[in-house]
């Protein structure tokens, strides 16, 4: 049966079928691991597997899973989110994945290469892949200048946000006094905020040097390649689990640890059909694994062609998951000791001013002792106040353990506000609080060495003279990142932070994703793909992926963006901004000129999609000129079939003998160039037959 036409390509050449990604690879002079199945010997290659999945896993696995996953987990309906959570982890995160894994690890190339060799109309996902990478990596050092703020911190007994300080006539600081002192230590000592994101302060001396640090140490981890961070992972990527377990273990034995876990994890199947739930889980698991930022291509670009790539994906995702619910065990169990250890002290405060009411109504009387508050439990005072109602006038205020749970639950409140404040209460609080910093800045630093890659490995393999002065390259990306890292340090900083964090990527990566998913499904062809794969693994993948890649994980990541989008639309951006009056925090509305910093941030890394585009569209119009006609020709002679199910079905192919048959079938490459044992007669035999392009 013969198969049906393809279009010509992108200047028009007719092809009876569309090349292969080894056939592409030889026709821009790369096919040297094609043809032996080695890899490139002037290619950086991982030392061992094991550095090669901690890398992945170190990236993928990030500050997200300890700060993020916890607070939608328990926001949207506990278990119900795990199980909306898995479901889309298997059915998209897991075939995105598994087919940036792929193409990274067929074509040995970064996230520009890649894309270009595959179509070169869409050569504009890589350079908006190392554009969002950029704007990533700018902020997300900063946190871990932050981290490294605290660890420094962390070496003083007693802790400095255990307590309010009272700097003239031993008086507490009212803005300390209304809030807390964790929180108190974070926006006053920490980032000296200002009250809005109009107000322009002067530079944050102590955090610009933290910030400064944190790229030393990225720039010298990353100076000789995969070389020098591959082997930093084995402590970056491990040390992490090593914290958690510690954390999970003395959590557990802490009172008010099971009510923590039974309020993160109690099912609400309810919130199944509110949109903006699958919405946040499906960003989660798209965040989760790193996908569009072109790390996952670039670390596994470095393999050898015969890698189990599919087992990697699937290993990566499950331990990604695992961390994820190991890290909310950890912090609803953590956060479970704070409530209720605040909430006893809101008991204690209470039934002091009670005490106090004289004479006290008989009908207020509770039944339990007043005089002794650690021998009343919380349901018992809760049943007391809920009976009356109308002591609320008299200052006497309800205690809940769950209200206390949704204090500083999410991102940065987490980690330095409600986190520190638990720790502070631990015997020995220095040492864990150490811990929990060194935690954080090797999930921050494994995360960063992989969005690091996503930018300089695409500019090396694509640009030949930066390939040649790899250390250069890295100190002067690092140079340039921490000077306009500068933004951040700013005591308005924080804000800028929020700003990249919740527009700079979201919109551009799922972006990046979508055009990813159309080459490889649909420009190159989901059948093709899955042919490189069993031709490089020697072993076919089930078909079902490509049902995933051309329908499912298209049409689950337009409606992402759609949702995004219109999230957008409907609601003004706002941020949380810190108010040193009141003591608290409250939602303010970006201005006008910050409105238009957000959109052309997502303008800027968008926009290499389209101009690659039109530049690759312009490009071939310039070429069909009359000395275009031969280039063409010999262009079109570097094809070769890639694969058919019969042999006579295409015209100007002849059968190899047996001899070249038996050579050609003994070669180990990535997809067979004469693989069913075909190859091109000669241009004049071939112009007086007909063609099956249209």
């Amino acid at each position: 049966m013969e198969k049906a036409p393809l279009p010509g390509d992108e200047n028009g050449t007719v092809m009876t079928e569309r090349p292969s990604i080894a056939q592409l690879l030889e026709a821009n002079g790369d096919a040297s691991s094609a043809e032996d199945g080695s890899a490139d010997p002037l290619r950086d290659a991982w030392s061992s597997k094991i550095q090669y999945l901690l890398a992945q896993v170190g990236f993928s696995v990030g500050l997200g899973n300890v700060w993020r996953f916890p607070y939608l987990c328990h926001q949207n309906g506990g278990g119900a989110f795990l199980l909306l959570y898995v479901l889309l982890l298997v059915v998209v995160g897991v075939p995105l994945f598994f087919l940036e894994l792929a193409a990274g690890q067929c074509i040995r190339q970064g996230s520009i290469g890649v894309w270009k060799l595959i179509s070169p109309k869409l050569a504009g996902i890589g350079y908006s892949s190392c554009v969002v990478c950029f704007f990533v990596a700018l902020y997300y050092n900063v946190i871990i200048g932050w981290s490294l703020f605290y660890l420094g911190s962390s070496f003083q007994y007693p802790l400095p946000w255990e307590q309010c300080p009272k700097p003239m006539n031993n008086k507490t600081v009212q803005e300390c006094a209304d809030s807390s002192p964790s929180t108190y230590f974070w926006f006053r000592k920490a980032l000296d905020i200002t009250d809005s994101i109009d107000e322009i302060g002067e530079f944050n001396v102590m955090m610009t040097v933290c910030l400064l640090a944190a790229w030393t140490i990225v720039c010298l981890a990353m100076i000789k390649g995969i070389k020098s961070s591959g082997k930093v992972m084995y402590f970056s990527s491990l040390f992490p689990y090593v914290v958690l377990l510690c954390f999970l273990i003395r959590g557990l034995l802490l009172d008010g640890a099971s009510e923590g876990l039974t309020y993160m994890f109690y099912p609400k199947l309810s919130i199944w059909g509110e949109v903006q739930v699958w919405r946040q889980a499906a960003t989660q698991v798209f965040f989760a694994l790193g996908l569009g930022f072109g790390s996952v291509i670039a670390y596994s670009s470095y393999n050898p062609p015969k890698n189990n790539c599919h087992r990697d994906a699937l290993v990566v995702s499950f331990i990604n998951f695992f961390t994820s619910v190991l890290a909310s065990l950890v912090v609803f169990a953590v956060l479970g000791f704070r409530a209720k250890a605040l909430a006893m002290k809101c008991v204690t405060k209470n039934l002091e001013l009670l005490s106090e009411l004289t004479p006290l109504e008989e009908q207020w009387l509770p039944m339990f002792n007043m005089s002794d508050p650690s021998s009343v439990s919380l349901e018992e005072y809760s049943a007391w106040f809920q009976r009356n109602v109308e002591i609320q006038g008299k200052n006497i205020t309800d205690c809940s353990l769950e209200a206390e749970m949704s204090k500083g639950v999410e991102g940065t409140g987490l980690a330095f506000i409600a986190f520190t404040e638990a720790m502070s209460l631990f015997p020995g609080s220095p040492f864990w609080s150490v811990l929990f910093f060194l935690m954080l800045l090797n999930l921050g630093l494994s995360t960063m060495f992989g969005t690091m890659q996503g930018i300089l490995t695409p500019l090396m393999d694509n640009f030949k003279t930066l390939s040649r002065h790899k250390t250069l390259l890295t100190v002067c990306s690092c140079v340039v990142g921490f000077v306009i890292g500068l933004l951040f340090t700013q005591r308005c900083g924080n804000y800028f932070v929020s700003m990249f964090d919740d527009y700079s990527a979201t919109l551009p990566l799922i972006i990046v994703v979508i055009f990813e998913t159309l080459s490889v499904s649909w420009v190159y062809g989901a059948d093709r793909f899955l042919d490189d794969i069993e031709n490089m693994l020697k072993w076919r993948p089930p078909v079902v992926y490509k049902y995933l890649w051309q329908y499912v994980c298209l049409i689950a990541m337009v409606g992402l963006l759609g949702a995004s989008l219109l999230r957008m639309c409907f609601k003004r951006p706002t941020y949380t901004a810190w108010n040193q009056t009141t003591a608290s925090e409250m939602s303010l509305e970006y201005p006008g000129w910050a409105l238009a910093l957000l959109a052309c941030l997502i303008v800027f890394a968008t926009l290499p999609v389209p101009v690659g585009y039109l530049h690759s569209v312009v490009k071939a119009r310039l070429w069909q000129g009359p000395a275009g006609g031969r280039e063409r020709d010999l262009e079109r002679e570097q094809y070769r079939k890639c694969s058919s199910a019969e042999p006579d079905s295409t015209p100007g192919l002849t059968p190899l003998d047996d001899d070249e048959r038996e050579e050609e079938t003994s070669r180990n490459c990535l997809h067979p160039l004469n693989g069913e044992s075909y190859r091109l007669l000669s241009q004049e035999a071939e112009e007086g037959e007909d063609t099956t392009g249209v």
